[in-house]
């Protein structure tokens, strides 16, 4: 994440919070917590609670053979990419393991037992069609009134990227009727829930 968009993303995350009491983050799609601590701070000084959703397994384009692997998270033991220890001392260098809530898991899964307003959600987890429907149609209905949805990697131009978080999420939001947009930073979407 650039740091236009991760700063793009703080703001919004602040904005969230002062138009929604009381009501904690979520990130979807952590990988080693870069964007993490953009909202990690924000939570921190919003003095909400930031959930972390990624099984740190690694999303379709990250895994061997493909564009953006990187062999040095793969863990030699299970000969799978395992970006949870990264993600830890990252979010421990930041001085944010009393904001930062780490949940290991399928995102599809969490989203439908999840049952608290959010006042951002920010969505950046797999790029397939089929994980970034499911991370729409599972976390955006927790979104409150007045709450924030960030969408990272949205390229309305095929040529620019892949399409999943534009087609999936970003589209089904817009058209809606639920959320307006409000800013665009790079391939970062920000977008507020109607109330």
């Amino acid at each position: 994440m650039p740091a236009d968009e991760g700063e793009a993303l703080w703001a919004a995350a602040v904005d969230g919070a002062s138009r929604v009491a009381d009501a904690p983050m979520v990130e979807v799609g952590s990988y080693c917590g870069r964007s993490t601590v953009w909202l990690g701070d924000a939570a921190e000084r919003s003095g909400r609670l930031l959930f972390a959703v990624d099984h740190h397994r690694g999303s379709e384009e990250n895994q061997a053979g493909w564009e953006y692997h990187d062999p040095e998270v793969v863990d030699p033991r299970v000969g799978k990419m395992d970006t949870l220890p990264f993600f830890r001392a990252t979010i421990h260098d930041a001085e944010l393991e009393a904001t930062v809530v780490a949940m290991v898991g399928r995102s599809a899964e969490m989203g439908a037992a999840w049952t608290t307003p959010l006042s951002l959600l920010f969505i950046d987890g797999g790029h397939g069609e089929e994980p970034a429907r499911l991370d729409y149609e599972r976390w955006t209905p927790h979104v409150a009134a007045g709450g924030i949805l960030a969408i990272h990697d949205v390229f309305a131009d095929p040529a620019d990227g892949g399409r999943p978080p534009y087609e999936q999420i970003y589209r089904p939001a817009i058209e809606s009727g639920q959320f307006v947009e409000v800013s665009v930073t790079g391939s970062l979407r920000v977008l507020r829930r109607e109330p």
